[in-house]
């Protein structure tokens, strides 16, 4: 009975991979947590895993859960996403000036991105084989960015970018499967494959064909759909009493194309999902208090089409309609879906998270807070209307209540104050040189409750 409850599981965590859109972007576009135990410590615990969601954060700290299946669900709102643009208003499709490729907007009016709430949910299944070895299996997002303006909420009805409707949705979920064993009873080591699939739509980016690569492959206004495949390694040790360090590292994810927009995305649609470095550490706080933190690092220069800057499509794209280049598409190989195609501009980032958790009864009680590094450069504000990932701090709370035995119920809150990047339009120059600004920015808030069984 007990075997055939644990294969259900296992097929509605593989089922929920295909069925759950994820649409979180935090720092960057990574979550800033999975877990709701470490949601509710902003996220750290690659030194100290409490919950079968623990192999997306460092899948050594399996080994230290004991069996155990959490299930749960989080709202998540990211609002506003929005843009406004300041400066002389200029034509969007002067003579001198192809393919309307100006931001249509009132200057100092701000348009706001439509769709504010998202549902995210997880589940994973801890399997103790024996007194040193686990296996795991976890489904959760663990990244995403939508932005949806409606061409209404923008002068005269025409769009953004002047061709309606206009925004990107991205969704990303992992199948983790972890396998973790203890060297001894203080230290244990582990590792995961990532089957991970990615979808993808871009709506009202029909005015950049004369720079694009590949133009009938630019903006589909519809979904693709990529697969890919990457590792995780961790290790997680007590160096002294009360004292626990954790690291872990994922590898770059190799993703499909996504081939219905290899006409905007570097390297012919290329969207692999970069690397990322966690170390971690633990220490008790007298006889039922812990202090928690981690210090990761998102490597999103190891992906072209984040990390490449709008300058290389500027400096190295001959637009359709210029002398030497009839089109209909772009010539050159900074034209978006060429092998060095512009990009959003992201920047590495690295992660400071810090929380606090104490025992009471029954009851477990959490606060965090996490600060990462802006990714987004001033200069790179054009192409991130569309993903105005501009948080950088994260203020959490939550709660885990036990019940009986064998049971719990969890639960986090998480806070990100509002935060703007602004900077000149690089194709009009600038207010400074009588064109225009843009100013970008995001807030979130965002709550995530789970029940857990322990066997």
């Amino acid at each position: 009975m007990r075997t055939a409850v644990k294969k259900s599981l296992l097929a509605i965590a593989v089922s929920s991979v295909i069925a759950s859109p994820v649409v979180n972007a935090t720092n960057g576009y990574f979550m800033h947590g999975v877990s709701t135990k470490e949601k509710g410590l902003a996220g750290a615990g690659a030194a100290y895993s409490q919950d079968a969601m623990a192999s997306a954060t460092n899948p050594a700290g399996m080994a230290f859960v004991g069996e155990r299946f959490d299930v749960g669900l989080a709202i998540f709102s990211p609002s506003p996403r929005s843009y406004t643009v300041t400066g002389t208003r200029v034509d969007p499709n002067p003579p001198s000036v192809p393919f309307g490729t100006f931001i249509n907007a009132t200057p100092g009016e701000e348009v706001e991105s439509d769709s504010d709430f998202f549902f995210i949910p997880h589940i994973g299944y801890n399997w103790q084989i024996d007194e040193t070895t686990t296996v795991g299996v976890a489904v959760y997002g663990n990244g995403g960015m939508n932005t949806d303006y409606q061409a209404s909420d923008t002068p005269g009805g025409a769009g953004t970018f002047n061709a309606g409707k206009t925004g990107v949705n991205l969704e990303q979920a992992f199948l983790n499967v972890s396998m973790s064993n203890k060297i001894n009873d203080k230290h244990a080591i582990g590792a995961s494959v990532l089957l991970v699939g990615q979808k993808f739509r871009a709506d009202g980016l029909a005015n950049f064909v004369g720079f694009s690569a590949d133009p009938d492959n630019l903006s589909g206004s519809h979904d693709d759909i990529a697969i890919g495949v990457g590792l995780k390694f961790g290790y997680q040790g007590e160096v002294a009493d009360g004292i626990r360090v954790g690291a872990s590292y994922q590898s770059k994810v190799r993703m499909d194309e996504f081939d219905d927009y290899a006409g905007l995305f570097a390297g012919g649609g290329n969207f692999d999902i970069p690397a990322t470095y966690t170390l971690g550490v633990a220490f008790d706080v007298g006889s039922s208090g812990m202090i928690v933190a981690d210090l990761q690092e998102i490597k999103y220069s190891g992906v072209a089409a984040v990390s490449n800057p709008m300058s290389t499509l500027l400096g190295g794209c001959l637009p359709a309609g210029f002398p030497g280049n009839p089109g209909p598409g772009g010539a050159g190989p900074g034209c978006l879906g060429a092998a060095d195609g512009g990009g959003f501009g992201w920047d590495d980032i690295t992660i400071y998270k810090i929380g606090y958790q104490l025992e009471s009864g029954d009851s477990t009680y959490r606060v965090g807070y996490s600060h990462a590094e802006q990714t987004i450069p001033e200069s790179e504000v054009f192409f991130n209307i569309l993903a105005p990932a501009t948080v950088q701090d994260h203020i959490t709370a939550g709660w885990t209540l036990r019940i009986g035995d064998n049971q719990e119920f969890n639960i986090a809150g998480m806070f990100a104050p509002n935060e703007s990047v602004k900077g000149p339009n690089p194709l009009d120059g600038g207010a400074a040189n009588g064109g225009t600004d843009i100013e970008i920015e995001m807030s979130q808030w965002e709550v995530q409750a789970g029940w857990a069984w322990k066997y």
